[in-house]
Order: C-alpha cells, then structure tokens, then sequence
C-alpha cells in the first residue's frame, strides 16, 4: 500500500511516450489531470521531436483536440470492394449441367428466347450502320455488316453475363440466333452454299478471337481496346487515330449506358437501345424508361 501511494503521488513525474511519424517520442506530462476528448481539453506539452520524413516539425506547444479519430487515405482494394454474390445451385442442377444440359433457372427459357430475340433484333434494326460506314470510311459489304454487328452483340454478352446463369443462357441463345440469321442472309445474297459454309467457318473462328480481344481491351485502358478494336474492327487498316478514338469513346459510354439498365428487365424483355455514334448532347445519356414486359396480355 506504501508503495502504491508512493506511485500516485510522483506519477506527473513518469514519462510518457505517444507514437510520432512512425516512432515514439517523449512527452512531459503537465501539471494536473487529463481532460476528457471534448474539444477543449489540452494533450500534454510535447517536446520538439525530429522532423518526419524532412518536412515539419512539431512544436511544443499545447495542442487542442478538434476531432476524436484519425482518419487516412486507404486506397481501395478488392477485398474492400463489393463482390458479386455467386448464385446458389443445387447438385442435381450441377450434376445436369455437367452433362451438358441447362438446368432450372429463375424465368422460364422460353420468355429468355425471346428477350434474346428481341435484344439480337436491337443490334441489327437499331444501329445506324450508315453513320459507321460514313465516319469509320468502311465499305458497304457484308463483311462490314457483319463486324458492327459483332461490336453490339459483343456488348450485350458483356452486360448479359453479369446477371447469372440466366444471362449466361441468354448470351448462347443469343449467339445462335446471330448465326441463323447471318446464313440466312447469305443465302439470300445468293452465296454459294459450299462459299457460304466455308466463309461461316471463318466468321466462326474470327467472332471467337474478337471476343477474346475485345473482353482483354475493355478491361485494360484505352490503349489495349483501342488495340483491340485496330486489329478487329478495322482489320488493322485504320490510319486515322480519331476513327479510333471515336470508336473507343462509344464503346465506353455504350457499355456504361447498358450497366444503367435493369437486369431483370433485360432478362424479361431484351430491348436495348444504343446511344448514336457521336453524342449531340452529351447531357443526353439518362437512364432508359422502363421496358414492356413480353409476357404482358397472355
């Protein structure tokens, strides 16, 4: 007991050591008690501590408190950010799906079927591919139908893929129709049916090398989807960089604009509009009305 009341009274005589630019620097206590963290209580005198990292030095002076809590500027990292939640699946659905089968998924496939009907309808009824062939200076060809055309249905895949395995499904649907509708067209060009199954072959094997570069573009700079869209888009013959820019300008807002969209409503209807090549009034880019579902009236 002697010893403890000893202590209590030559405690203003212990020192004190508070952390300073990474290090502990030694504090003379003041004479009296400590304040509560009100705002108008005093921190003890500190004494002059070195300079931290050879900028300022802190003098010593009573310092008042204006906030209870330090806070720093923590850069974002991915396990801070929001991750998406993975959808829950049974066994009996993975074991199906393995086999190759689809199994059970939130709507019905036969309203999926049409939402992608409608949204691959989006991509050849609604792009003005005059103003492509205008401003890119690309030949009123097939070929040329056939790459703008791959640019939107890319985009759709992009945004259907965020919604699931409903989206995953819609995305092959939507693919299929895109191939049925490609032959058609050359057979009613008048194409060759051995030409036709040979140039479908090829097409085959360019659309999946697109996507590839094109899902690597948009998820690099604008330098690596600017690449992406030389090498495919323009088959490497583009020479003025402004073609460039502007493509890659409307990449970037169309993707943002179908993000703006509701998921639901595209896996219900697949409407889809696109935003034109150059922007009149970039004010414009405002989130979509709401889509009519196609199951209303049955």
């Amino acid at each position: 007991m002697a010893l403890l009341v000893r202590v209590l009274r030559n405690q203003t005589s212990i020192s004190q050591w508070v952390p300073v630019c990474s290090r502990l620097v030694p504090v003379s206590p003041t004479h009296g008690q400590w304040g509560t963290l009100s705002g108008t209580s005093q921190w003890p005198q500190m004494s002059q501590s070195p300079t931290c990292w050879g900028s300022e030095q802190i003098p010593g002076i009573y310092i008042q408190l204006s906030r209870k809590y330090h806070t720093t500027n923590k850069l974002p990292t991915t396990k801070d950010s929001p991750q998406p939640v993975e959808e829950k699946v049974g066994a009996l659905t993975k074991i199906i799906e393995a086999m190759g089968f689809t199994g059970p998924l939130k709507y019905s496939k036969w309203k999926i079927k049409i939402a992608a009907l409608r949204m691959y309808t989006s991509c050849v009824e609604k792009t003005d591919f005059e103003e492509f062939f205008l401003r890119c200076q690309m030949p009123d060809t097939f070929n040329s139908w056939f790459l703008i055309t791959l640019l939107h249905v890319w985009m759709c895949l992009v945004r259907m893929k965020q919604e699931g395995r409903s989206g995953k499904y819609m995305c092959r649907i939507i693919v299929h129709f895109m191939w049925e509708d490609v032959e058609q067209r050359g057979r009613v060009m008048g194409v060759n049916s051995y030409i036709l199954k040979k140039n479908m072959l090829m097409m085959t094997n360019n659309f999946y090398a697109a996507i590839l570069g094109y899902d690597e573009g948009i998820l690099s700079d604008d330098h690596g989807l600017a690449a992406a869209l030389w090498r495919t888009f323009f088959n490497q013959k583009c020479e003025d960089p402004r073609q460039l820019e502007l493509l890659v300008e409307y990449v970037r807002k169309q993707l943002q604009y179908l993000d703006s969209m509701n998921g639901e409503d595209l896996l219900l209807t697949g409407e889809v509009s696109w935003r034109p090549l150059v922007e009149k009034n970039p004010q414009s880019i405002l989130k979509p009305r709401s889509p009519t579902y196609n199951d209303e009236g049955l």
